[in-house]
């Protein structure tokens, strides 16, 4: 099965040298299920032929704003939508979670409430869920038929599904724990208030439910639809 991977920003230089990219965090996540991968850095310009360039797609996270004034933002949403007319399987993650969100009708938005970093734990349908966060924008509105998975006070669209074609998060569960502390050194600073940045610094060592979300992610890449 081939995943094109919509590649929506880059990892910082000074952290891309340990980690890889994000289109490699993904395929690091997904490994071992037998997929193949191509990526299209759309931020960049690059895009696909269509939505039938790959049998499934991502969306991955970055450090624009869906709601921003970027010429790769209009016809990302225009492939998102033709992907869901072909209702092919689609997985959003923090930017793509609000993109794909923001494509089907819902509304997105810098929050009031500040910003969510490091282990957050999010309630679902059967119990909690631990991911890295690193996101102050979130979906605030939910387009038409999207149903919420998990959530909690300060995100309350935290995991969306759409039929069960698409399936979005906000947090990062390709994210791991050097990755945020680099975060916190380079992107966090002066940016995110200093005494958040301590507490998230010494909450990272606890355990997340990165590994079980990527093989969600992959079952649902796998799942046979009619």
């Amino acid at each position: 099965m081939k995943i094109g991977i919509l590649q929506t920003g880059h990892a910082p230089d000074s952290l891309i040298e340990r980690t890889g990219d994000y289109d490699f965090m993904f395929e690091s996540l997904l490994g071992g299920h037998g997929f193949t991968f191509e990526t299209y850095a759309v931020v960049d310009g690059v895009f696909p032929d269509g939505a039938l360039a790959a049998d499934g797609w991502l969306i991955t996270g970055s450090r624009h704003g869906a709601y921003e004034d970027h010429a790769w933002i209009p016809p990302l949403e225009q492939l998102i939508r033709e992907i869901h007319a072909a209702a092919l399987p689609l997985i959003g993650v923090c930017f793509g979670h609000q993109i794909i969100a923001q494509a089907l009708g819902g509304k997105v938005e810098k929050f009031s409430g500040g910003w969510a970093i490091g282990r957050t734990t999010y309630e679902t349908e059967t119990g909690s869920l631990t991911l890295n966060a690193w996101h102050q924008d979130q979906v605030t509105e939910r387009p038409e038929g999207a149903r919420v998975l998990a959530g909690n006070a300060f995100c309350q669209n935290a995991i969306l599904a759409y039929g069960d074609t698409i399936w979005t998060v906000q947090p990062h569960p390709e994210y791991d724990t050097d990755f945020i502390a680099g975060l916190i050194r380079t992107r966090g600073k002066g940016v995110i208030p200093d005494d958040q940045l301590a507490k998230a610094s010494e909450h990272l060592a606890g355990p997340v439910d990165a590994s079980s979300v990527g093989r969600q992610m992959a079952e649902f890449f796998l799942k046979e639809r009619m």
